[in-house]
């Protein structure tokens, strides 16, 4: 066969060897790391075999995960392999034993099979070629670790172009021992392509009976296959891609006595016969030091004759093994040795090359470098093939250069300035201004703060170095693959760079420990000072190791400081940055996206740079869409295999290097495949790798301060922490445990989730199954033990860990064997450790299958929470889920929605229901019924409620919330119904009493129609001009009028105050003088003093009431009555909420009386008074320190009577112009000459019965569409008008901003006050604004269309009742029954109104409806000629006005103020559960809280004195209470949630500088003093417009 031929064969077999991998072959070097590293159906389960299209995936996946049995993957057999199995064993059973003894053919079928395999080693070679530049990599670093011997030169599988992966060695370290002339063990960890080594060549000519691989193995480890060779599991005669490769594996000695080489060695094996593989030869044989070579028999006159001579002459040594000769080793010249193999004891062969071996070296001066390989110019260098890799190459060597002046420890300080001394300062007054102490708390946090500005402000002005300016510059103008290789370069030059003074610097490390830890146990001994000294030596080399220590992660820190400090100081660029400055998170982000991982927390500042993580998760967002992420974090204690085990779980590559332990903590995002997309609930797994706990390097810090809050911040933002324990003993690890189950156990109070997988690595036997019971009997011990432990410090009640937690201890801890299989420098990682680590993973799955994940805009919003609350001390005092209030205030927002829907429709049953009380058509209302006429309504809001809660975004979250509010809406729906009920049954009890009223008038209109009647039919015909009928009739009304007034009394005027002194008078009150009240314009409302200590009396003793009262008349205090000068806070609390608290309930009961219906009653007087004086009495009889003066019931009385005043007289009024019969029948004098004048002209009494419905349908009319237009436009303006379209807090937001803009300071106090009414006069104003604006575009077209449509009801009701008189021959009876029917839900109309007026004659229907059909269209054209801006407001009902039902929507809800600040609880429901809490809280001086023994008011805002160490006195006494135990004062400051909040609250501290004299003369005190407790300067920077615009921030 020509060699042409052979070739095409064998091109022939490599792609179809690519073929049963599904693989094509112009798809070579495509295949990405995120290809092989996402998460897939196929990478969570353990493969022992598979099928041959997955081979290359299987092995991946296993060299992933450094599991070195990826080699030995077996092939599934086909249905129809297995079938011919079996024919073949049942064939074999027939046969007799010639056959079994003698028969050989089916033997050899079977051969011919075997051989027909796929190699192991052609998977590896394949999965090689289809990988691109950066898989390649990650593939032979992998190998590495593996212990695996690694390509060298590789032909290429079409062209045979040999090719030298120099990049894929460019990671690979390799570390060993060695002992010096001293006997000294010496460490090396070196870069290995840098590294100079001896280099011992194998090689052999033709085919051998002896397998060279194994030969090498046996002599570098022979517990290890290295070298994968001809009796390796699954090995096969075939191999495709094998020959012409060049492998290459390092021998590394452990320093001990018995080690294989003394130094580190490498071994290069060429597979193949060397003769075929001439460049192969040449190169390495002139790379070694030694030659080793295997041969066959030989003859003189063989073509690898020419070559062995050469080698023989050559200087360089030279071993011969040969198969065929059984001689033991000789050597025949100097460095010429002769080994047989021919039945030889494989272990006395080994001994003996490599004695010779060992000798050669020591004479040999030949070094090889890896990277010196790449001189040679007839092989391709994989770097130099690559135009992206040389270029990013050669721009990182520039780069480099750049530090080369600089020695290491100092690159840091000089190249990095953003992230040094300042940086580390900020972060410091960060912590400090998180945790305020003294007694001057905002003057503190206003220093902090701008100590922290100019901080920020002095690492803005640092200049950006040419290093990173030029790193930042390279990285924007490259694509994605040309970043990476500049990255990927950058990190191999810098560690190059500074792996020679790193390693030194942790060998004297390793040195002064050792010294140091020999002292310790001294101290009390003379070399205590010595000890010191060592001491405080390894502190400065623990400096220097952590200033030189210089990678990737620093150079994004630099950059993540860069924007965080343009971004504070608020400028959009800087000086020599040659791009814009929020392209900077985008550059982090696609580096996250190419699975870089990315410094979540400084592991030098052991701080979160939150406005840097933010940014760089708001362009993740922006690049990837709001994607979901299970976050999976780690916790343990140092150099415990953390970041080992998650490298090994996702062929992450997380620093794991003794020089390199974690510092803070990482984050990379793992991808999870399109199909498992489907089964998971989220698209990325976000791994969070951290530093041990327990660090040595943190000595000089608060270690368990920082254990505490690096394991809360993981555990909290995880939704599965896995905890790392290094062995099999709890007890080792106590601390640790604590520190774990207290970060839980604060997780659980603050309602968050998390859950955990205990790891317990390096175990010796993890299948023994009773031992195993053991250890997690003896954990599950510990951890309940830890437990009761952290539960006395956190105040908890948990008992066991699965109080804390869902635990379960069979599931939940798992068993990792050790690492290694054998002894480190050259053992392989132990393939259990793997086998486990795949389980762990699949328990990891499990997990995430019924975990609910988080968008990365929730993780961004958990991280900064997380870490705002770890600032402070209190982590569970502190922590704030702004995720969970954005979401709440969302749902309270849509909440206002759904009960303004309910309270709508209740609004219009209300009034058809008003209409038929009226009407009298009902006589009962029935809650009952009520309900019923909500449950259409109710079931529309259910269904909107149920579609909010299972559609939106946030439903995980809000489900928490979903039966509250689902039962909130039911009460709502109930106390809607149960007041509806209450104002329809004060309807009915009133329409009683107003009958005598009602008849009253009746009476009179009955007696004026008929005399009218009488005296218009009298003149019929006898007089004929209008002039006379007019006169007469003028005369006819005078004359029946003044006998009429002289029979029926009027309705008198009244004078309220008269009245209500009268009543006091007739009262028992000593002290009480007439003449006590001023004018209005001096008597300041009691709603309005500043403070009440004016009007009480504080108690000393058990002495009469009447006692204290007396003294309070002789204005004389007892002995026994305590001198003080001031009322504490919480009892002007108690009191102004005694007082807003009657004026609220006064005014129901005023609204009650109905007297717009009834009338004015002096009773109704007594009846407020005798309230008052009871709510009064019962306050002073509660558990209250006081007692009032009698002024101050005098003068509460007088501020709800002048409250009240314009309301019941206006009332009285409009009863008096309906209901004064001179009044009333003069206001129908055109009525009734209308009626006259139509008698007079013959009209039918159809046309007169028509009319006169017109006229009584008229009053009616108008209510009725003034209601319904009021009710439309509340509901527009629920929709429309800024301030009343959301929940309270936004209207909260709108009356602040209206009261920044008018700077009217008596309205701030009203505000502050007593919000209620100032609310109440906001949503009036508001309303009021609206209708004026919008009169002529909204209110009159809504006016015009309800007059309409109710025009047409009128007219279709008289039409129909016409009908039916007509079907049914009734008579007119029947006709205005029907009528009134039909309208009696529109207006309030009934027969009884016509009770006066004779009808009986009248029995033309089809007259009557036409004279209503000409009427009515006149009446609403009268009507309507009235709608105007100035009319509307007048004519609506009081109960049915816009801003009343707005008011009645709005107000009924909590209005506890906060005890300290007066800030009001924003809890949409009245006398709710659980505690009142508010946005954000104010300065507390504004409730005239004053600085104890001075008249100072204090500035300090609740939020920070929480987070103090501050204190405050209790009730004006010497008790002081811990600000951040408030609740300990007991009373209202324990019903209070205040959580600790150093937010900049812009609004009120300007608030506090604008109206400082208002608030000093309002409270008497001064805010200006010599000391720190003035108003810091800082405050008065805050301009109007800040303090409105922060407003959009807080509410």
């Amino acid at each position: 066969m020509s060699r042409s031929t052979s070739t095409t064969e064998k091109i022939g077999n490599i792609k179809q060897l690519f073929c049963k991998f599904n693989f094509q072959v112009k798809n070579l070097n495509t295949l990405r790391p995120a290809d092989v590293l996402q998460i897939s159906a196929h990478s969570i389960q353990y493969h022992d075999s598979c099928a041959e299209e997955e081979l290359i995936q299987s092995f991946l996946q296993k060299l992933m995960m450094m599991d070195y049995r990826a080699r030995h993957i077996k092939i599934k057999e086909t249905n129809e392999e297995h079938k011919q199995q079996q024919n073949d064993n049942s064939f074999n059973q027939e046969s007799n034993s010639d056959f079994f003894f003698f028969d050989s053919t089916n033997l050899s079928k079977r051969e011919i099979s075997h051989s027909e395999r796929i190699h192991p080693m052609d998977v590896q070679m394949a999965a090689f070629h289809c990988a691109d530049v950066f898989l390649k990599q990650l593939m032979v670093t992998k190998l590495s670790q593996c212990q695996y011997a690694l390509p060298l030169l590789v032909p290429d599988p079409f062209t045979q172009q040999i090719e030298f992966p120099l990049w894929t060695f460019r990671q690979i370290k390799k570390s060993w021992k060695m002992r010096n002339t001293k006997n000294e063990i010496i460490s090396q960890t070196q870069l290995i392509y840098k590294t100079k080594t001896p280099m011992v060549f194998f090689f052999r000519f033709d085919s051998v009976s002896s397998s060279k691989s194994q030969l090498m193995n046996n002599l570098i480890n022979e517990k290890h296959n290295t070298f994968f060779h001809r009796n390796c599991p699954g090995s096969s005669r075939t191999r495709v891609l094998m020959d012409g490769v060049v492998e290459i594996a390092w021998f590394c000695p452990s320093g001990s006595m018995d080690d294989k080489f003394t130094d580190c060695v490498a071994f290069c094996n060429l597979h193949g016969d060397a003769g075929d593989h001439e460049k192969q030869l040449q190169i390495l044989m002139k790379m070694s030091s030694v030659n080793v070579v295997v041969l066959p028999q030989l003859k003189r006159n063989d073509k690898s004759m020419i070559k062995l001579e050469q080698l023989y002459k050559d200087s360089k040594p030279l071993i011969c093994l040969f198969t065929q000769d059984e001689c033991t080793v000789f050597e025949t010249q100097k460095g010429k040795y002769k080994i047989g193999l021919k039945d030889r004891n494989q272990a006395d062969v080994c001994d003996e090359l490599r004695k010779a071996i060992r000798d050669c070296l020591s004479d040999s001066s030949f070094t090889f470098r890896l990277e010196d390989v790449s001189t040679h110019s007839d092989i391709k260098l994989d770097e130099k093939d690559n135009i992206n890799c040389m270029t990013n190459r050669k721009e990182a060597q520039n780069i480099i250069k750049l530090l080369k002046k600089h020695e290491t420890k100092k690159i840091k300080e000089s190249f990095l300035p953003h992230q040094g001394k300042l940086w580390h300062h900020w972060c410091q007054m960060n912590k400090e201004l998180h945790r305020p102490c003294g007694e001057t708390i905002e003057s503190n946090i206003s220093r902090t703060q701008n100590e922290m500005k100019k901080t920020r402000q002095y690492q803005h002005k640092s200049k950006i170095s040419d290093f990173i300016s030029e790193i930042i510059h390279k990285i924007t103008l490259n694509t994605d693959s040309e970043m990476m290789f500049f990255l990927k370069w950058l990190g191999i030059l810098l560690d190059e760079y500074i792996s020679a003074d790193l390693f030194k610097l942790h060998d004297e490390y390793d040195k002064k420990w050792s010294t140091v830890v020999k002292l310790k146990d001294n101290q009390d001994k003379p070399e205590f000072k010595e000890f010191r000294a060592e001491q405080t030596e390894l502190e400065r080399i623990s400096e220097d190791l952590q200033a030189t220590t210089f990678g990737l992660e620093h150079i994004i820190r630099e950059i993540g400081q860069i924007y965080e400090s343009c971004s504070s100081v608020k400028k959009k660029n800087k000086k020599n940055l040659q791009i814009d400055l929020f392209y900077l998170p985008s550059l982090a982000a696609e580096m996250m996206i190419s699975g870089f991982p990315l410094e979540l927390m400084d592991g030098d500042a052991a701080h979160v740079p939150v406005i840097w993580i933010s940014a760089v998760l708001d362009q993740l967002i922006q690049k990837l869409g709001d994607q979901r992420v299970f976050v999976l974090s780690v916790l343990g204690i140092q150099s415990s295999g953390k970041s080992t085990m998650l490298n090994a779980m996702f062929g992450l590559q997380f620093a794991v290097s003794a020089g390199r332990c974690t510092r803070g903590a990482f984050m990379q995002l793992v991808k999870v495949s399109e199909e498992m997309k489907t089964q998971m609930n989220f698209d990325y797994i976000l791994v969070v790798d951290t530093e041990g706990l327990h660090a040595l390097e943190l000595a000089g810090r608060s270690t368990r301060d920082h254990d505490n809050e690096l394991a809360t911040f993981v555990v909290g933002l995880a939704n599965l922490t896995l905890i790392n324990i290094f062995g099999e003993n709890p007890s080792d690890i106590q601390d640790i445990l604590q520190i774990v189950v207290q970060a839980f156990m604060r997780m659980k109070k603050v309602r968050l989730n998390p859950s955990c997988v205990f790891v317990h690595q390096n175990i010796s036997d993890v299948t023994a199954g009773e031992k195993i019971m053991e250890g997690r009997r003896r954990l599950q011990e510990k951890l309940d033990e830890m437990t009761k432990v952290a539960a006395k410090d956190e105040v908890h009640d948990a008992g066991s860990f699965s109080d804390v937690i869902k635990f379960d201890v069979q599931k939940d801890v798992k068993y990792i064997a050790q690492l290694w299989e054998g002894s480190p420098p050259m053992a392989p990682p132990n393939p259990n450790y793997c086998e486990n680590i795949q389980e762990l993973k699949r328990t990891i799955m499990s997990h995430a299958l019924k975990s609910h994940a988080m968008t990365l805009g929730d993780l961004k919003a958990r991280i900064a929470d997380l870490w705002d609350a770890l600032l402070n001390e209190q982590f569970v005092f502190s922590f704030q889920n702004s995720l969970e209030i954005v979401a709440y205030r969302r749902l309270e927002t849509e909440y206002s929605k759904w009960s303004w829907i309910l309270r709508s429709a209740m609004l219009k049953t209300e009034n058809k229901l008003h209409n038929k009380i009226e009407n009298e058509v009902i006589h009962e209302v029935v809650e009952i019924d009520l309900q019923r006429e909500l449950k259409r309504t109710n079931a529309e809001v259910k269904k909107i409620m149920a579609e909010f809660f299972e559609k939106d975004k946030e439903k995980d979250m809000l489900i928490q919330w979903k039966t509250s509010f689902e039962i909130k809406i039911q009460e709502l729906q109930k106390n809607i119904a149960g007041e509806t009920k209450r104002k329809l049954n004060e309807i009915l009890q009133q329409r009683d009493l107003k009958k005598k009223i009602d008849a009253q008038r009746m009476q009179l209109e009955n007696i004026l129609f008929k005399i009218s009647k009488d005296h218009a039919l009298n003149l019929k015909d006898k007089v004929n001009d209008e002039e006379t009928l007019k006169k007469e009739f003028d005369l006819f009304w005078e004359h029946r009028m003044k006998k009429i007034i002289r029979d029926i009394p009027a309705v008198r005027d009244i004078d309220i105050l008269r009245d209500v002194k009268k009543i006091l008078c007739d009262i028992d009150l000593e002290c009480f003088e007439v003449d006590h009240w001023k004018e209005d314009s001096e008597f300041t409302p009691i709603f309005k003093v500043p403070n009440y200590f004016d009007y009480v009396i504080l108690k000393r003793s058990t002495k009469s009431r009447r006692a204290i009262k007396s003294a309070g008349k002789n204005k004389e205090r007892p002995q026994w009555v305590k001198h003080t000068q001031t009322l504490s806070p919480e009892d002007e609390a108690q009191i102004r909420s005694l007082v807003n608290d009657v004026a609220q309930h006064t005014d129901r009961l005023i609204q009650s009386f109905n007297i717009l219906k009834l009338g004015y009653n002096i009773s109704y007087i007594q009846q407020l008074i005798d309230y008052i004086m009871k709510r009064v009495t019962e306050h002073e009889e509660g558990s209250v320190k006081y007692v009032f003066k009698t002024e101050f019931l005098m003068d509460l009385v007088y501020s709800i009577y002048r409250r009240s005043n314009n309301m019941i007289t206006d009332q009285h009024r409009m009863f008096k112009e309906v209901n004064d019969p001179f009044l009333y029948l003069e206001n129908k004098r055109e009525e009734y000459y209308s009626i006259f004048q139509k008698y007079c002209h013959g009209a039918t009494s159809a046309t007169i019965f028509g009319e006169k419905i017109c006229q009584k349908l008229k009053q009616s009319i108008e209510q009725s569409v003034y209601k319904k237009t009021a009710r439309d436009l509340t509901d527009e303006m629920r929709s429309n008008c800024p301030s009343l379209n959301g929940n309270r807090s936004n209207l909260e937001k709108h009356i602040l901003k209206t009261l920044a803009k008018e700077e009217d300071f008596d309205k701030y106090m009203n505000y502050i006050h007593n919000p209620r009414d100032h609310f109440k006069s906001f949503i009036r104003d508001e309303v009021s604004r609206y209708i004026t604006d919008n009169f002529k575009v909204s209110v009159l077209p809504k006016l015009k269309e309800n007059i309409k449509l109710l025009q047409q009801k009128i007219m279709r009701a008289a039409h129909q009742s016409t009908e039916h008189v007509q079907v049914n021959r009734g008579d007119v009876g029947l006709w205005l029954k029907s009528f009134t029917q039909q309208l009696s839900d529109e207006l309030i109309f009934s027969e009884t109104d016509l009770n006066g007026v004779q009808h009986d004659d009248v029995d033309d229907f089809n007259h009557l409806e036409d004279v209503i059909t000409v009427e009515v269209p006149a009446i609403m054209s009268e009507i309507s000629s009235r709608f105007n801006i100035g009319t509307f407001p007048v004519n609506l009902d009081y109960k049915f006005r816009p801003d009343e039902l707005l008011i009645g929507h709005f107000c009924q809800c909590c209005w506890v103020q906060c005890p300290f600040c007066k800030a009001i609880c924003t809890n949409t429901v009245e006398n709710h559960g659980g505690d009142h809490s508010v946005s954000f809280h104010r300065i507390a001086g504004l409730n005239g809280w004053f600085y104890k023994r001075t008249t100072n008011l204090a500035v300090n805002i609740c939020t920070s004195s929480v987070a103090s160490d501050g204190s405050f006195h209790h009730n004006a006494s010497d008790q002081t209470i811990l600000w951040r135990e408030y609740r300990r004062a007991g009373g209202v400051y324990a019903n209070w949630s205040i959580t600790p909040d150093l937010s900049e609250l812009p609004y009120w501290k300007w608030f506090v500088c604008r109206f400082q004299k208002g608030l000093e003369t309002y409270y008497k005190k001064t805010f200006e003093r010599k000391g720190d407790e003035r108003i810091p300067d800082e405050w008065r920077t805050y301009k109007k417009q800040d303090a409105i615009q922060s407003l959009d921030q807080y509410f």
